[in-house]
């Protein structure tokens, strides 16, 4: 019986399962950076270094000022450099349209999530920059969660199935009694599996083509189809 609920957020609940590297792309594209996908995914990656390696994103950063701050990383990143007009404009479209994009996806999954919490105490466990506290109280549902198990302020990330574990003992459940909802199946939903959990993968498009070819029993296609494989037990 599933008395908790262990929620992934980056890629689950802000991008339908999609890789945030897709929806960065896609704000690229429709800023007009004269760039292809390969420069853009080593670009990205090597911002994603950076942020690892100092601390950028600070607790008080909502989604909108760590995307200008992930943005502007990732041109420094481009081979070729615009002058400044131009990587000012690009930084402030690309943030808009992927702020954009995420505060979409929070308001389709919001009825979902105010339903479950009528009914199930929830977690979120992401891998996140230390500031998704702030992320959530301005995309307003920070109060449909018991807490938070964040990589950056625990210094434990995903897919090491501890941060699982941490946000099993937070609902001061035993793991088969919790249900994890990920987007990343390496990340997520084996991790959960290791220690006992109940899993859903939200099956998107991911990093690689072989994630993307790979299958689990317990797949959906959309978050709000939680509710229904709750409804279905």
């Amino acid at each position: 019986m599933i008395k908790g609920i262990i929620f992934d957020y980056g890629g689950t609940l802000d991008s339908r399962g999609v890789h945030w590297s897709e929806v960065l792309w896609q704000g690229y594209q429709q800023a007009g950076v004269p760039i292809d996908k390969q420069t853009f995914r080593t670009a990205y990656v090597e911002g994603e270094r950076s942020l690892a390696r100092e601390r950028i994103i600070l607790p008080q950063d909502d989604f909108h000022v760590l995307l200008l701050k992930k943005v502007a990383i990732e041109i420094s990143y481009l081979p070729q450099q615009p002058d400044e007009t131009t990587r000012d404009r690009w930084v402030k479209e690309i943030a808009a349209y992927c702020d954009n994009a995420a505060r979409g996806c929070i308001d389709e999954a919001r009825p979902m999530l105010e339903e479950l919490h009528e009914k199930y105490p929830m977690m979120l466990v992401s891998n996140f920059y230390g500031n998704i506290d702030e992320v959530l109280r301005n995309y307003g549902i920070r109060h449909l969660f018991k807490g938070i198990i964040e990589s950056a302020v625990v210094g434990i990330r995903k897919p090491n199935p501890t941060l699982f574990r941490l946000g099993v003992d937070a609902l001061e459940l035993n793991p088969e009694e919790v249900l994890v909802v990920g987007d990343s199946l390496r990340k997520d939903i084996e991790p959960a599996e290791q220690i006992g959990c109940h899993v859903l993968w939200l099956k998107g498009k991911g990093w690689t083509d072989e994630e993307d070819q790979q299958t689990h029993p317990h797949t959906i296609t959309r978050v709000t189809q939680v509710l229904d494989w709750l409804n279905s037990l």
